[in-house]
């Protein structure tokens, strides 16, 4: 497996834009050896030590970005939040449409696409998650973005009915890439057929093209 440059990352980086490109990339490789390992592992059997073999650096390096197990998945938590925030704040500045409704859940698909290793990994290892700090807000902060969710799909004014088909649509599209994501060939086709099967349930047209980046 390629190596990390520890260098770049026990001497913070410069200013330039290539820098903090590979700052970012580091960062995001890190992320995913740790998923790796707490999923295989889980997170109480795996050590920083792990991390840094695998990814070939010395654990002063990995330092460089994350003091601890916890840093990494509170940092998972947040990009997953962010990606969320980034979505809604994108629909709230579009006029209300079905077509808008419709690209709203081909983006919030997308990033459950992108995501689900790292769902995967914080359901299979909620015993130990759960100790941490970051999951002593992960469902109060989950559930007020979820109802922001539902507010933009469900529209201004919306009845008590439209407002729970919006939530189960969401909810629906969420269950059915984590049953079926693990174990898909294609998911570009499995991500635009829960998207279809999604926009079906809240009577909106199917999609006609692929969505664009998450939050975009």
């Amino acid at each position: 497996m390629r190596g990390v440059n520890e260098t770049t990352q026990v001497h913070p980086p410069g200013d330039g834009a290539a820098e903090a490109r590979s700052r970012r990339d580091t960062r995001a490789r890190i992320q995913q050896v740790a998923v790796e390992l707490f999923t295989e592992h889980g997170y109480d059997a795996t050590s920083l030590r792990e991390i840094a073999e695998r990814l070939d650096v010395t654990k002063a390096a990995l330092y460089y970005h994350f003091k601890s197990k916890e840093d990494i998945v509170a940092s998972l938590v947040e990009d997953y939040f962010g990606q969320i925030d980034a979505l809604i704040a994108w629909a709230r500045e579009q006029p209300p449409s079905d077509e808008v409704r419709g690209e709203i859940l081909r983006r919030y698909v997308r990033i459950v696409a992108e995501q689900d290793r790292v769902l995967r990994m914080l359901h299979q290892n909620q015993a130990a998650v759960h100790t941490m700090a970051v999951a002593k807000r992960r469902g109060e902060l989950f559930k007020e973005r979820m109802h922001s969710l539902v507010d933009l799909l469900a529209g201004p004014g919306a009845t008590l009915e439209e407002r729970l088909r919006a939530t189960m649509t969401i909810g629906g599209a969420s269950i059915g890439w984590t049953f079926y994501g693990g174990q898909a060939v294609d998911r570009e086709e499995l991500g635009a057929l829960i998207t279809s099967l999604a926009c079906d349930f809240a009577r909106l047209p199917r999609p006609t093209a692929p969505a664009g980046p998450p939050g975009s």
